[in-house]
């Protein structure tokens, strides 16, 4: 999700980055991309797996998960309510 919403969150990103993983070197992009690979690099070091795929989740259950989020009336998310079903879509066969 933060490869895809990094234009959208990349304030809070480098907040991130810096609080929590004490990156302060680099290029704005650079210190994006490194907190994103330090938090997979955790999740993965506790046996906790970063993609759908690793779940059994395959591409053909995507469009199942988006229609389930329209029957409950979600049409956008976010704390901005910015993001969109689309956006979602992408953002999960970004997670397979």
């Amino acid at each position: 999700m933060w490869q895809r919403r990094r234009a959208e969150k990349g304030d809070k990103l480098l907040q991130y980055a810096e609080r929590v993983w004490g990156i302060r070197e680099g290029d704005r992009n650079q210190r994006i991309d490194m907190a994103i690979e330090r938090t997979r690099d955790f999740f993965e070091s506790h046996g906790i797996k970063p993609r759908l795929s690793d779940y059994g989740i395959t591409a053909d259950r995507l469009e199942e998960v988006i229609a389930g989020l329209a029957a409950k009336g979600l049409t956008a998310l976010s704390e901005r309510q910015d993001l969109t079903l689309d956006g979602c879509r992408l953002i999960l066969q970004d997670a397979l």
